[in-house]
């Protein structure tokens, strides 16, 4: 029989169950339990935070088509150094998860290969080509846990309205990819300073504004609920807080370079590492993104971690695809918004494990109560270290690269697993 696990001395924070405090947390079976098992192995968590698992709402893991970039594998290694117990992989791979049968592949394999939870998006559209629905029921009955076309719109309003009467239906989310690419089209970075020192196209904010207005009103009419990616500016921001005083049943997610960064900050020697979509906007925009996570406008951190591999970002800021990786640096990032008073810390565990699990409708994660499937992260809130490209992911494009970080998990579990410890 498999020993359990005791996880003592450590401070526990799960907002769900209105714990904050030392105490022992009790593994059995891959499950929280409320006594000591009779056989465990200790843990000795001083110095640490001790939290219901990080759940990663939107993850590119680019399997199956460009694993040259990240596979489901090195993806799971990456969360697992990271924190991240369970993640939600985007279904805008080579080709799209718009089948079941290739869904039950990839379910399949993930199983097998990957250390963490990974679920997955199924598309909203067949190709993803923005003409006609996917087969949603099939996809739910595969195991789809959320439907999206992240990496481009729904254009179609009529489409989207569709798409959020089905997903409401199926009992999914559908997690929105808020663009009007008729205003975004060929853009490089947000229309400001930055694209004018760097002579290149700016990508307004109203792209995302007009389309996260468009969607709400799609969403209030079909009385279907809508999830917000990467919310990057502060338009988008007012929009949400008004449509909740409305009681919409609506919810949204910010990324921590969205949170952290703004255009200011990209460097001439490496701007195509500061390139994804949405773009870093201005600093009032990243500041207001920090008051929605704040006041509860923003429901979920999530990294967006979309690799490349070093070529693609080598071909220079206008050539380069977007995106950033952020598995590895999610936890530090986010710790800074405690530090800087942003966020109090209880509220930063909502957001990172609490919400997400709400928004996708798992009970059984995202809190440590027992019968809780024993998904748990502990965090060293002070560890200082530098981001130095060591990573676990396939790719390296990352921002944060040579930025000194405080805080960082030191250890992973899932199902009552141990997959990463960096105490060791």
């Amino acid at each position: 029989m498999k020993r359990g696990l005791l996880i003592r001395n450590g401070r526990v924070i799960d907002p769900r169950n209105g714990l904050d405090g030392k105490r022992d947390v009790f593994i059995e079976s891959g499950r929280i339990v409320k006594n000591k098992p009779s056989r465990c192995d200790e843990i000795d968590a001083s110095g640490s935070l001790v939290v219901p698992g990080i759940i990663d709402l939107h993850v590119h893991l680019r399997e199956p088509g460009e694993e040259d970039s990240e596979t489901l594998l090195t993806g799971a290694r990456a969360a697992s150094r990271g924190g991240v117990t369970t993640l939600v992989a985007m279904p805008n791979t080579r080709p799209p998860v718009d089948n079941p049968a290739l869904l039950r592949r990839l379910r399949a394999k993930a199983g097998s290969e990957a250390s963490v939870n990974i679920l997955f998006c199924g598309a909203v559209t067949a190709g993803q080509k923005g003409e006609r629905l996917t087969d949603m029921a099939a996809l739910a009955s595969a195991g789809a846990a959320a439907f999206s076309e992240d990496g481009r719109p729904v254009l179609d309003p009529d489409l989207m309205r569709t798409a959020l009467r089905a997903a409401a239906k199926l009992g999914r989310p559908l997690l929105d990819h808020a663009e009007d690419t008729r205003l975004s089209s060929d853009g490089v970075l947000h229309e400001g300073p930055a694209a004018r020192r760097f002579r290149v196209k700016g990508i307004p904010s109203s792209s995302e504004t007009l389309m996260v207005l468009r969607d709400l009103v799609l969403a209030e009419r079909s009385r279907a609920p809508l999830h917000v990616c990467h919310v990057s500016c502060s338009g988008t921001v007012g929009l949400l807080r008004q449509a909740k005083r409305r009681g919409l049943r609506v919810t949204a997610e910010a990324t921590p370079h969205h949170f952290t960064l703004s255009d200011r900050d990209i460097p001439a020697a490496r701007s195509a590492d500061f390139k994804m979509n949405p773009p870093l906007r201005s600093p009032e925009d990243r500041d207001a993104v920090r008051a929605g996570l704040a006041d509860g406008t923003l429901d979920a951190i999530a990294t967006d971690h979309a690799p490349h591999r070093p070529g693609l970002k080598a071909r220079g800021l206008r050539q380069a695809p977007f995106g950033v990786i952020g598995l590895e640096t999610l936890v530090p990032l986010s710790l800074a918004l405690v530090r800087e008073r942003v966020l109090p810390l209880r509220r930063l565990v909502e957001l990172l494990s609490a919400n997400p699990a709400r928004i996708l409708g798992v009970e059984t994660k995202g809190h440590l109560a027992a019968g809780a499937d024993a998904d748990v992260t502990l965090i060293d809130p002070d560890a200082a270290w530098t981001v130095d490209g060591d990573f676990e992911s396939k790719s390296r494009n990352s921002p944060f690269v040579g930025r000194r970080m405080r805080g960082r998990a030191v250890m992973t579990i899932v199902g009552g697993n141990i997959v990463y410890n960096g105490k060791t």
